[in-house]
């Protein structure tokens, strides 16, 4: 077994496409990570977000959020 490392090539430019679509999965990772943290109902916002879906205490593993 060797020990060298591959690295990413500084030349190497995103396409817009794979841009745009990196932003949709961490926006979309941020906004479960949200959800599992502070929700105890209606994720998929289809009634107007109250005070009754936010959990009263914060419980939970902080490790699954992104970032």
């Amino acid at each position: 077994m060797g020990t060298q490392t591959q690295t990413a090539q500084a030349n190497q430019v995103l396409s817009a496409d794979m841009l745009r679509r990196m932003d949709a999965y961490w926006r979309a990772a941020n906004y479960l990570s949200v959800g599992q943290i502070y929700l105890m109902d209606n994720p998929l916002l289809r009634e107007p977000l109250t005070a009754d879906n936010v959990k009263p205490r914060l419980l939970g593993h902080w490790g699954t959020t992104p970032g």
